[in-house]
């Protein structure tokens, strides 16, 4: 596989429009080699209308506050892929952190800085107290992803994932609000009460 050598430079993350739909399909269908193997949504006969069906689901979310789902953009707006916080659990002030880049735009630092991107807005943001990451065994790229965002490893949780109708083991990293961050006291609500 061809992969770009030269530098992509990562600009934002922002939330997504159902206008993204071409861009998100390009990139996925330039990374299904990539990305079949550790994400359940992708596969071969991946279409527009998968892209749009999703982000219609995505926006809607995010306009409920049940999730949060960002576009990764370069300096000059190229779409680079996505990260997002899903399960949330607000009763325990938690949510799972995802990500993936498109294959041209990996190996710069890009989801690396998503990442980062994602948890200074979670807990700048949000009530969330602590982001998990979990990672299918063998999906070493994001392994590596998470090592250098500076997620804390926890340990390996074995059959957590079931991917493609088979039981893998998965990492289990967390990034948790810092002790300095303004104390806010969660409900089981979820409403924040901004202490």
């Amino acid at each position: 596989m061809t992969r770009n050598t030269g530098t992509v430079a990562l600009g934002r993350i922002r939330p997504y429009r159902l206008d993204d739909a071409n861009a998100v399909y390009d990139a996925v269908r330039e990374s299904l080699a990539d990305l079949e193997p550790w994400m359940p949504w992708c596969h071969r006969e991946y279409s527009i209308e998968d892209s749009r069906s999703w982000l219609e689901t995505q926006v809607a979310a995010f306009e409920r506050g049940t999730g949060f789902a960002f576009a990764i953009e370069s300096i000059d707006g190229r779409y680079l892929g996505a990260c997002g916080l899903s399960q949330l659990d607000l009763a325990n002030a938690r949510a799972n952190v995802g990500y993936w880049v498109r294959s041209s735009a990996t190996r710069h630092g890009v989801a690396t800085g998503a990442v980062r991107l994602i948890r200074d807005w979670a807990f700048e943001t949000t009530p969330l107290i602590r982001l998990e990451i979990v990672i299918a065994a063998g999906n070493v790229a994001s392994h590596r992803v998470a090592v250098k965002a500076g997620a804390t490893f926890e340990g390996t949780l074995r059959n957590r994932l079931v991917l493609r109708g088979t039981a893998l083991d998965a990492t289990l990293f967390s990034f948790t609000r810092p002790a300095h961050s303004s104390t806010r006291t969660v409900h089981s609500s979820g409403i924040d009460s901004g202490r």
